[in-house]
């Protein structure tokens, strides 16, 4: 077995790589002073399947359906969109801002059930929902058995 001098301030290196580390890779998706100050966002999703249609929920607070735009291509569903920063008010005289602004975008792989051709969405109270409704043909379909006597 061998002897090791134990050095206190190794364990201490350590934390401070970690942390370092920690704080460089938290940083990296703010790219300007405007959207650090203002935090990169974005919209919380509920996904849910029921017997005939998946359903996406997005919240899309403060935003218009002219801030919002959905696209299906190759199978893959995209939500993006921009929560525009409110300039009535100047920066300078705000004692906080907590609410997230600037652009966002949101991809979804979408599997080979659902029929592209009757997506819809539709957006009230801030709450965006889409609707995918799957093919006729890739439904459960139910065989009846018969009894013979």
């Amino acid at each position: 077995m061998a002897i090791t001098r134990y050095n206190p301030f190794r364990d201490l290196m350590t934390l401070s790589e970690r942390l370092n580390k920690m704080f460089d890779e938290g940083m990296l998706p703010a790219t300007s002073e405007d959207e650090f100050l203002t935090g990169a966002w974005v919209p919380a999703v509920d996904i849910y399947e029921t017997e005939n249609e998946i359903v996406i929920k997005a919240e899309v607070p403060g935003m218009s359906e002219k801030d919002v735009e959905v696209t299906v291509e190759n199978n893959m569903l995209t939500i993006k969109g921009e929560r525009k920063f409110e300039e009535e008010v100047k920066k300078e005289n705000y004692h906080r801002i907590e609410r997230a602004y600037g652009t966002f975008q949101r991809s979804f792989q979408l599997p080979a059930t659902v029929n592209v051709n009757k997506i819809t969405a539709e957006q009230k109270d801030g709450i965006l929902t889409i609707r995918l409704p799957k093919k006729e043909e890739q439904k459960p379909k139910k065989i009846n058995i018969k009894v013979k006597k």
